[in-house]
């Protein structure tokens, strides 16, 4: 299955890059899939295909500032840039499927899809959250740098200081990122802000939630607080949540050796929540 590339355009006018994998035409269940910070929707090409296998199309979009995407590196001109985007792109899938789609967010996009479903900014289907950034460790000195920073240039680019080591026990996985050309490690105080205002955001509104939630965690991610995701699972209304958590698991869990056992509870999951789905795929 191959990819069929999208422009869409945010309200600024910045190019958003998408690409549509659509599996059989006459389905109309989507997944959006929301990409982590400094990579780009094509590292999640495998994750498409996993759901189209399990009868879903599937876009995946290139955030501002990532990827094929229009805007700086790492940066957002402003709070609502991201979240405007992801409603342009959300809106744009489900008018072409005539249904709200499953949103599926990783790390900084697990982020993103919380603060989007909490938000309650499009209809969705449900929500998946991988490893997502609901709690992001700053030392004294970070914050203190943030706040320098953020107030007499919040556009600077810094390192993120991602430990690419961390992001899975497969070798090879590692070896690619830092290959990606389009792959960068660039965050501004800006984003970061942005970032830290979504993680009190999504908290916040964890109990509103009505859809179906289900949350995969690594067990030991180095670069972000899985304590996070734990905050947000025991803040949603009981029968809402699921969660698994994947003991000794880096961060990039759909690229972990142990990935299989990932996507059997996701398919088990699809499978509990649409039945009709699963049915129609034996």
């Amino acid at each position: 299955m191959r990819a069929t590339e999208r422009e869409l355009h945010g309200a600024d006018g910045t190019r958003l890059f998408a690409e549509d994998w659509i599996g059989d035409p006459n389905y109309r269940n989507g997944v959006v899939l929301m990409h982590g910070l400094g990579e780009h929707g094509g590292r999640h090409a495998h994750v498409a295909r996993f759901f189209n296998a399990c009868g879903w199309s599937v876009r995946t979009y290139d955030h501002r500032g990532h990827g094929r995407s229009g805007g700086k590196r790492g940066d957002v001109p402003d709070n609502d840039a991201l979240l405007q985007d992801a409603k342009i792109v959300v809106d744009d899938f489900a008018q072409q499927l005539k249904e709200p789609p499953l949103l599926l967010g990783h790390s900084m996009g697990g982020l993103l899809a919380a603060r989007f479903a909490t938000g309650k900014l499009s209809p969705l289907r449900g929500l998946i959250l991988s490893s997502p950034a609901l709690a992001i460790p700053l030392s004294g000195f970070q914050k203190i740098l943030l706040r320098t920073l953020g107030a007499v240039a919040p556009g600077l680019g810094v390192a993120n200081g991602l430990q690419t080591r961390y992001l899975s026990h497969d070798p090879a996985v590692e070896q690619a990122y830092k290959k990606d050309p389009l792959v960068h490690a660039t965050i501004t105080p800006r984003l970061l802000r942005s970032m830290l205002d979504y993680i009190d955001a999504a908290h916040a509104g964890a109990a509103s939630l009505d859809i179906p939630v289900l949350l995969v965690v690594a067990g030991d991610d180095r670069l972000v607080d899985a304590a996070g995701s734990d905050a947000f699972f025991s803040r949603l209304t009981p029968g809402v949540g699921k969660i698994h958590r994947y003991k000794d698991y880096y961060h990039e869990i759909f690229n972990e050796t142990g990935k299989d056992r990932v996507f059997d509870d996701i398919r088990g999951w699809l499978a509990t929540h649409h039945p009709e789905i699963a049915a129609a795929r034996v």
